[in-house]
């Protein structure tokens, strides 16, 4: 028996049906495109990943402090 309770036979019977609905052409068709979806979505978390670290530096780099002095006719005009 493999996980918990489905034996080999059972596999087999059921790959058997899946080919049979589907076809075997098919299903390469989808496994291909599985793969191919997989990989993208790697990608693009990797490139996330490294745009996210590139914002961080910037901001780190941007962030400035100006000191100044309002008088009342600045406060007036806000």
């Amino acid at each position: 028996m493999i996980m918990g309770g489905i034996s080999i036979w059972q596999l087999l019977i059921i790959l058997a049906i899946v080919l049979v609905l589907f076809g075997a052409k098919r299903l390469r068709n989808v496994g291909g495109d599985l793969g191919g979806a997989i990989k993208g979505f790697k990608k693009a978390m990797k490139e996330g990943e490294e745009d996210d670290q590139e914002d961080k530096l910037q901001d780190k780099d941007s962030g400035r402090v100006i000191d100044a002095k309002a008088t009342r006719h600045d406060k007036d005009k806000v």
